[in-house]
């Protein structure tokens, strides 16, 4: 029998409050949310950078390292939650509608699908942890229904899922972070006038990878990732004014460094972020019916550098919005908020996990 995925569990019913992590290549992000009505409010938020190497593009490197920095964003963030909701990153993850036979029961398509994976799964099942949705009647045959399976290496999951335990946190899921972005874009499509038929590529911009997903009606048809992030301004920083990662890292966010900085590292790697940008959309229309998208929404730290959305919307031609998921929201006062605000574009896949617990 497949272990099914509690974990990787699109279908966990509501259970008790989560908080949402997520673990990122420099630091860990947590958000606790409570809702009342339609409405959410941020009951909790903290950011902790993690020690350099101790995750490589979404892989943890260094579980001992990552945990410190989980009960450390925990205890900043005076959450008493111990359940939460983590994400592996897309790449990591082989999704794939498949058709079984109408009004199978839950169990009686576990055993189906158990029988069948390794058809769609090019790894051993015993190294796999899978989950699958039924997402309704399909189009094609009337007595077949569509149904999602995703798979993910268990290795993947397990190291989150020990991550957790080792900060005295139980795994409650373990998501997607693609799916965790669609969820939070829908606190974005609150914010947008015309939302029928739009599609939406969100650039999100992290500290090493670049990540599109494109929603149509608010529904991902598309996700990649790309190798490119803050990384490449932090480094051309040191190489050109001989600091070290860490002081680059600061100079970066408070100011401070010599007079040729913006002319010199800041325009290029703005430049730079509008080719990756382009590129990705690029790839995006190669690979479907779609030549154009209506709106572009950064997202990601990269994304907080002033000036950079007018500048994709000027160079590119779409509109272009900064991510924040938090503009209909009301703040807990233990909650920073100027703090939140600063880092509100960064915080998409936070914020889609800490959702799961209202799903």
């Amino acid at each position: 029998m497949i272990e099914k995925m509690g974990i990787l569990g699109f279908l966990e019913s509501k259970a008790k409050p989560l908080i949402g992590l997520d673990i990122s290549s420099t630091a860990v992000k947590l958000l606790e949310f409570s809702r009342q009505g339609d409405s959410y409010r941020v009951e909790s938020y903290a950011v902790k950078a993690l020690p350099p190497g101790s995750v490589v593009e979404k892989n943890i490197n260094d579980p001992d390292a990552v945990a410190d920095a989980v009960r450390a964003v925990v205890q900043q963030s005076k959450s008493k939650e111990k359940l939460a909701a983590v994400a592996v990153a897309g790449s990591a993850v082989i999704t794939k509608v498949i058709e079984m036979p109408s009004g199978l029961s839950e169990d009686a398509l576990e055993t189906q699908i158990s029988l069948e994976a390794d058809q769609y799964i090019p790894y051993p099942l015993e190294e796999v942890s899978i989950d699958f949705e039924v997402q309704g009647p399909s189009a094609n045959n009337p007595d077949q229904m569509e149904v999602l399976l995703a798979a993910c290496r268990r290795e993947n999951v397990d190291l989150r899922v020990d991550v957790l335990e080792k900060a005295d946190l139980t795994a409650k899921v373990v998501d997607v972070e693609a799916y965790t972005m669609e969820r939070a874009f829908a606190l974005i499509a609150e914010q947008l006038e015309q939302q029928e038929g739009q599609v939406v590529a969100v650039v999100d911009i992290g500290a090493t990878m670049t990540t599109l997903s494109v929603l149509v009606d608010g529904t991902t048809v598309y996700t990649r990732e790309q190798l490119f992030g803050g990384k490449q301004q932090t480094e051309e920083i040191q190489r050109r004014y001989g600091l070290s990662a860490e002081e680059a890292g600061l100079a970066k966010k408070q100011g401070g460094l010599p007079d040729d900085y913006e002319s010199e590292v800041l325009e290029p790697f703005k430049d730079a972020v509008v080719q990756q940008v382009t590129r990705s959309l690029q790839f995006f229309f190669s690979s479907s019916q779609y030549n154009d998208v209506d709106l572009i929404v950064l997202a990601g730290g990269v994304s907080a550098l002033e000036g950079l959305g007018e500048l994709i919307e000027e160079k590119i031609g779409t509109m272009t919005m900064v991510a924040n998921p938090f503009a209909n929201m009301s703040v807990s006062p233990r909650v920073n908020a100027t703090a939140l605000a600063n880092d509100a574009p960064a915080l998409m896949i936070a914020a889609g996990l800490a959702m799961r617990e209202y799903e």
